[in-house]
């Protein structure tokens, strides 16, 4: 039987490489894997290009591993939202590049890459900058762009439970990209509230399977992102 299950964050995200692409579970903090984030801040890889819904809150999480200099790119549909203040900063100065993507593009283009899929057609921001430069076909009478799949080289995940073969439930809108991420990438972390045995999940209600994850440790009770930022934390 395959065990799937690490003893701490620090053992979870331990091989990430600098230059890796990454992507990050979470629609603002709704999935948000803080724990795995701060591990890896603490873990040191830097030169990163990361994949998210956005560019993180306050200085926790994803936006305190942008505030540690260690993003290079983010790929996001949303690099300004509330109480984002890391970010911009990254940006003007030139320390993080940006690359927008309309949020069903997103999806699709995680989805894409995970299916094996190299490239898809979309109406989506036909005529605006974002299509600058990207191939336009025309199908019965309408132009599209052509979009790439994206994959990467590990995805930090938050879920409900897990077991120890990483079959993962989400906890309601928490799965967001989650199920999507675990398809993309090479290796996949989730962090899961409680790790139980095999059997123990009901195989109907399984959102991702374990074929598509790595490695799982139980953080059993994790932060929210809100709370920290009301809180006024600073990671580290």
């Amino acid at each position: 039987m395959i065990n799937k299950k690490v003893a701490n964050v620090e053992e979870a995200v331990a091989d990430v490489f600098d230059g890796a692409t990454v992507m990050i579970g979470g629609f603002g903090e709704a999935g948000s894997p803080i724990e795995l984030i701060h591990a890896l801040i603490d873990q040191g890889a830097t030169d990163l290009t990361v994949v998210n819904n956005n560019t993180g809150s306050g200085e926790v999480g994803l936006a305190a591993l942008i505030k540690a200099g260690r993003v290079s790119k983010m790929i996001c549909s949303y690099p300004r939202s509330t109480n984002s203040t890391v970010f911009p900063d990254k940006y003007r100065s030139g320390h993080t590049e940006l690359e927008l993507v309309p949020q069903g593009t997103l999806a699709e283009r995680i989805r894409a890459g995970g299916a094996g899929i190299p490239a898809f057609y979309t109406p989506t921001a036909v005529g605006t900058p974002l299509g600058e430069g990207m191939e336009v076909r025309t199908f019965d009478g309408r132009q599209y762009l052509m979009a790439y799949g994206l994959t990467a080289d590990f995805a930090l995940l938050k879920g409900k439970t897990a077991d120890y073969h990483g079959n993962v439930v989400y906890n309601k809108t928490a799965r967001n990209f989650g199920p999507l991420m675990a398809t993309a990438a090479k290796v996949t972390i989730v962090q899961a509230a409680s790790v139980v045995s095999i059997g123990e999940l009901d195989p109907e209600v399984i959102v991702t399977p374990g074929i598509f994850v790595k490695r799982v440790v139980a953080v059993p009770d994790p932060q929210h992102e809100s709370t920290l930022v009301a809180a006024g934390v600073s990671y580290p």
